[in-house]
């Protein structure tokens, strides 16, 4: 297993319990597009708007959203640094199991010099 940066194993814990719900994963499929308010990313959900805001709670206690009070309005903006942790993370596990595979994938292409030599 390859050894892992500094980054923090808590924040990634929490960064990816985040996006295991998929009101929370269309919120940052929302944010990609740009910054919203509150009101404008609860809009396609069918929930009322404090349980809503817990989703909003989750991801912003993950690190991977931002809000600010501008006016009587709550803006939300994606933490993309966050995002970029815990896609490298990601990335390393898959870059040592693709090494992996290409080894074995070697192996079994490479002939059995013992299985040839008993060969008729």
């Amino acid at each position: 297993m390859p050894k892992y940066s500094s980054a923090d194993p808590i924040a990634l814990d929490r960064g990816f319990q985040a996006l295991a719900d998929a009101t929370r994963r269309g919120v940052i499929a929302q944010l990609s597009l740009g910054e919203a308010s509150i009101a404008e990313l609860a809009e396609p959900y069918d929930m009322a708007l404090p349980s809503f805001l817990q989703h909003v709670r989750v991801l912003e206690s993950a690190g991977l959203v931002s809000t600010r009070k501008q006016g009587r309005v709550r803006r939300c903006r994606l933490e993309t640094a966050r995002l970029a942790e815990l896609d490298g993370w990601i990335t390393q596990y898959q870059q040592a199991w693709a090494a992996r595979l290409d080894r074995l994938g070697d192996f079994l292409d490479t002939p059995d010099k013992k299985a040839s030599r008993h060969e008729p």
